[in-house]
């Protein structure tokens, strides 16, 4: 979504209100397709004493499998937005200020970038979740299974001791 923010650069104490969704099923996650309905992103662009503000929230549910169990899941997640927007720069490594160019502004890849950015590191279906058995693939949430645990070959000294 392209934002027109002229007035707003040049009108103090203006802001401008903005909804939309974005398409994101062809993005990938772990070699998955987890967007399975649009982003709904809304916020607004705000001009306080000269400073533009961007301040918007992205909602949106991931459909995957849990990391540890492979159980398909729905995560529903929010990931804040908020950045300042100037139309120059006089240090290029600065990285907390976007630049606009000719006062128009193409939202989608910030939106993207902070999606991607904020997004948890492990998908569970349940925070105590207790994956699956390496050796038989039993389900560990539904119960122990009957697999032998095996010694860590270091320890089996250790372990003779244990058995006298």
């Amino acid at each position: 979504m392209f934002l027109d923010l002229e007035s707003v650069f040049n009108t103090e104490g203006l802001s401008k209100e903005f909804g939309y969704e974005l398409d994101l099923s062809e993005e990938e996650i772990s070699g998955a397709k987890p967007f399975a309905s649009p982003v709904k992103v809304s916020g607004c662009v705000c001009n306080s004493t000269g400073i533009v503000e961007l301040k918007a929230k992205a909602d949106f549910v991931l459909e995957l499998d849990c990391d540890r169990c492979a159980k398909p899941i729905s995560v529903p997640l929010s990931t804040e937005i908020n950045h300042t927007l100037v139309t120059s720069l006089n240090d290029d490594t600065n990285d907390e200020l976007v630049l606009v160019n000719e006062l128009r502004f193409d939202l989608d890849e910030l939106v993207i970038e902070d999606i991607f950015l904020n997004l948890p590191v492990k998908f569970l279906c349940k925070e105590d979740c207790k994956g699956i058995c390496p050796s038989c693939g039993k389900d560990l949430n539904h119960g122990e299974c009957d697999c032998e645990k095996e010694v860590d070959p270091r320890l089996a000294v250790l372990k003779q001791l244990l058995d006298k």
